[in-house]
């Protein structure tokens, strides 16, 4: 696979991150700007926030939680030439998860929905590492 096929992947998720992060930073604005928040509120960062902040933020933060072994995961498999196909379109199925997981825990929440497509997300990105391991592991 190119370089390109197997970091379009990352490049996406690093861009849904900065999204999240811009998304968060106007909630926040606006829960400053209407008074539903002021900073000594939440100055010893406690949740404070109303809850289309708090949603923001915690979809935010959610991008260094999982999406750290996708990372990891993409870096290995280009640097040990094991990605192939397969490869990046479970990744790009990982990336879609978390797109839909971001949109669905910035809109309705709806918890249910947004662990099923946790669920495949995290199905996608166990199946990448499976790969991975058995692809280095027989090569050596």
């Amino acid at each position: 696979m190119s370089i390109q096929a197997v970091l379009l992947p990352l490049f996406a998720q690093v861009l849904l991150t900065f999204v999240l992060l811009i998304w968060m930073g106007y909630q926040r604005q606006v829960a400053y700007r209407s008074g539903a928040t002021h900073p000594r509120d939440i100055a010893l960062r406690e949740p404070n926030w109303p809850k289309p902040a708090l949603q923001a933020a915690n979809s935010f933060s959610n991008q260094f939680e999982l999406p750290v072994l996708f990372y990891v995961a993409i870096v290995a498999a280009w640097i040990t030439r094991k990605a192939d196909l397969i490869f990046v379109v479970l990744a790009w199925i990982f990336v879609l998860a978390r797109i839909g997981q971001a949109y669905v825990h910035n809109t309705s929440n709806q918890v249910l929905v947004r662990g099923k497509i946790y669920a495949v997300g995290a199905l996608a990105l166990l199946l990448m590492w499976l790969i991975l391991i058995v692809r280095v592991l027989l090569a050596a």
